[in-house]
C-alpha cells in the first residue's frame, strides 16, 4: 500500500515549481512568445479541446476530483488551478485516470488510454512532437521538421510544454498502441507490425481486418479489433 499522500503537481505556465494539491511555491519565468493555438481556441499540444473536471483514483484508494487534459508531448496529466497549469508528477500513485469519456492509466513517467481492459488488455499511447515553423526546401516550398535546437530557442524546454506555443508551431500526434498479453508488454502502429506479434493467428486477425475495413487510426475500429482479438484468445 502506498503512503497516503496528496497527489504532487509541477507547475508549468509562465511559472515553474513542484507543488502539492494544498501547498505551492512559485519561481517567476519570463516566457514573452506569442500564443498558438487551434481554430476553437484550444492549445495544440492538449489531447481534448477543454480541461474537464476529472475523477483520479489513487493505489492507495482515494479518489480526487481536478481539472485535467492530457499533453501529448510531454505525456504528462496537467492539472490546471485558478487558470494556472501543473504538470502531475508522481504517476506512480495513480491506478486510473478518469478523463473525458476515457480511462489512462500510468505507465512509467506517462500515461496510456486503456483501449480495451480484457484478458489481453489493449492500450492507446498519444506522443505528440512538437513541430517547428517550415524552412526552406528548394523551389520556394517549406518543409516541417522537428527541430529540438529551433524548440530550445524558444524556451520550450522539457519542463515547459504547458505554455501557449509560438506562432507557426504545431504538433503531430502519433497513435501508438500497446497489447499486453503473458505479462508482457508489446507495441504496435501498423497492420504490418500487429500481424507480426500474432503470426500464430494472422490469417484469421488479416481477414476480420480486411471485412470489417479496420483503420488503426481510429479508436472505435480498434475497440473491434480488440474484441475480436480476445475472441480468439480463449
Amino acid at each position: 500500500m502506498l503512503p497516503n499522500r496528496p497527489l504532487i503537481m509541477h507547475y508549468n505556465k509562465k511559472l515553474y515549481l513542484t507543488v502539492t494539491v494544498f501547498v505551492l511555491f512559485f519561481a517567476m519565468m519570463s516566457l514573452p512568445v506569442k500564443a498558438q493555438t487551434n481554430s476553437d481556441g484550444s492549445s495544440p499540444q492538449f489531447l481534448y479541446p477543454e480541461f474537464a473536471k476529472s475523477k483520479v483514483r489513487m493505489k492507495n484508494g482515494q479518489i480526487q476530483y481536478i481539472v485535467l487534459n492530457y499533453n501529448t508531448v510531454s505525456e504528462k496529466m496537467v492539472f490546471q488551478k485558478d487558470d494556472k497549469l501543473y504538470d502531475m508528477v508522481n504517476p506512480e500513485m495513480v491506478d486510473t485516470v478518469f478523463l473525458h469519456d476515457s480511462k489512462f492509466v500510468p505507465a512509467g513517467k506517462v500515461f496510456y488510454e486503456i483501449v480495451l481492459a480484457a484478458p489481453v488488455a489493449f492500450f492507446v499511447q498519444h506522443k505528440g512532437e512538437l513541430m517547428s515553423p517550415g524552412t526552406p526546401a528548394g523551389y520556394g516550398q517549406p518543409s516541417q521538421v522537428s527541430n529540438t535546437k529551433n524548440i530550445s530557442s524558444v524556451e520550450l524546454s522539457s519542463g515547459n510544454y504547458n505554455i501557449q506555443l509560438p506562432t507557426d508551431y504545431t504538433v503531430k500526434t502519433e497513435l501508438i498502441y500497446w497489447i499486453r498479453k503473458d505479462g508482457n508488454m508489446f507495441s504496435f502502429v501498423t497492420e504490418r507490425q500487429f500481424l507480426k506479434l500474432n503470426p500464430e493467428k494472422e490469417t484469421d486477425l488479416k481477414q476480420f481486418i480486411k471485412q470489417n475495413k479496420i483503420k488503426f487510426d481510429r479508436s472505435p475500429d480498434m475497440v473491434k479489433l480488440a474484441e475480436y482479438y480476445n475472441k480468439l484468445s480463449q
